[in-house]
């Protein structure tokens, strides 16, 4: 533990090395930014405490039905004008400390990069943009004369992306990329991260709750993403991007 200080580990022993990963699959609200996308975009119509409660109890896992979690916030985002959306991500979203960092290295070390959240393409889509991310699924809003209308736009595959969502878009990038799961990293911090986490080959919570934490192979409990790096050995002198 002193080489690697601010993580826990399970049934790791360093150093890795990271290019022996060719997947890296990220959460997105609390992992790689700061915010609950939902709750700041609920906080628009003043429903910000009643979200986030709802948020918090299904990122502990205490509430089993996440897609039922989901719509019971997004109804009571009904009516919220599209344009607060956007005043989220430019007044109050941050990347979480290091995010960038450990992006920039996976990506030098040739590993393809995967944004798979629960959360909105109207916010995904810019951090995907931000960090030259390779993959990103998320949800659709429903949006009708510039407003919320507390529904989701339906897709070819689903409606909802939760956390069997999540773990079978892992697969079918894994899939797509030619490698096996066990050459995956993924990322969380919430309940409905586990299913991808369960068939990575390297799980990683993120100041993650307890559950969640109780679980994945690493846990980064103090400090940011970058202290992950901690675990793999440094890249040689010289070396190309894979």
């Amino acid at each position: 533990m002193d080489a690697c200080p601010g993580l826990i580990l399970r049934d790791v022993q360093p150093p890795l090395r990271l290019a022996d990963f060719r997947l890296v699959a990220f959460d997105m609200d609390s992992t790689l930014i700061d915010i609950e996308c939902v709750d700041e975009i609920a906080d628009a119509v003043g429903r910000k405490a009643e979200v986030a409660a709802i948020t918090e109890a299904a990122m502990r896992g205490e509430i089993s039905d996440y897609q039922e979690s989901l719509r019971r916030r997004l109804a009571l985002l009904k009516g919220v004008p599209e344009a607060a959306i956007d005043a989220v991500y430019r007044e109050r979203l941050q990347l979480n400390p290091g995010v960038e960092t450990f992006v920039r290295a996976c990506q030098a070390a040739g590993l393809k990069t995967l944004l798979v959240s629960g959360g909105f393409t109207r916010i995904s889509d810019r951090i995907k943009a931000r960090l030259g991310l390779d993959f990103a699924r998320a949800n659709v809003l429903e949006i009708a004369d510039g407003a919320l209308t507390g529904r989701l736009v339906p897709r070819p595959w689903g409606e909802i992306v939760d956390g069997a969502e999540k773990r079978r878009v892992l697969l079918e990038v894994c899939e797509l990329l030619g490698i096996s799961p066990a050459q995956a990293i993924a990322v969380g911090d919430g309940a409905n991260d586990l299913p991808m986490m369960g068939v990575a080959g390297l799980s990683v919570a993120f100041h993650a709750k307890p559950a969640v934490r109780a679980q994945a192979r690493v846990a980064v409990v103090e400090g940011g993403m970058d202290r992950l790096l901690a675990l793999f050995e440094p890249p040689a002198a010289g070396a190309a991007a894979a």
